[in-house]
């Protein structure tokens, strides 16, 4: 192996895009690799924290064409004391099993603490209780249906 024939193949390893490179002739072994000469990118991530001053909503507005006492809710479903809201995102049942009767009916009395309802989140069943003593006027919701958080479920004429 003379001077030329290394210089040959220093030149075809660099013009070539191997990264290693091994030869064995008459005895004599030639391993060229490459070593990486560039820096390898690095990914910087910074946060900056964000304060609560800093982030405020947009004010809401009504498209011109929608008149302005439009509700998405029922008139029924205001925050007064006889109403029952939603406290979870998740799948509204009227009874504990397909085949068993609904916790409560129209016109039937309830007290505090007695089970209206079952919403399912995340495959836990979670018991909506009545928050006071009463008549069921109007159940909101039909059984199997997705409700969200805050969502009117039953409207109850207290004692």
């Amino acid at each position: 192996m003379d001077l030329n024939y290394l210089k040959r193949l220093l030149k075809i390893f660099d013009d070539s895009t191997l990264s290693e490179l091994s030869i064995e002739e008459e005895g004599i072994k030639v391993q060229l690799a490459r070593t990486s000469q560039q820096p390898q990118p690095v990914q910087v991530v910074t946060q900056v924290p964000v304060q609560a001053s800093q982030v405020q909503a947009a004010p809401l507005q009504q498209p011109a064409s929608a008149p302005p006492e439009q509700k998405s809710a029922p008139a029924e479903a205001d925050h007064s004391a006889n109403t029952v809201f939603s406290p979870i995102v998740g799948t509204f049942y009227r009874s504990p099993a397909p085949d068993a009767d609904p916790f409560v009916v129209v016109g039937q009395r309830v007290a505090v603490g007695d089970t209206l309802c079952i919403i399912e989140a995340m495959k836990l069943m979670n018991e909506i209780e009545s928050n006071l003593a009463g008549t069921i006027i109007k159940i909101l919701v039909d059984n199997s249906q997705p409700v969200e958080y805050n969502q009117p479920l039953f409207i109850i004429k207290p004692d």
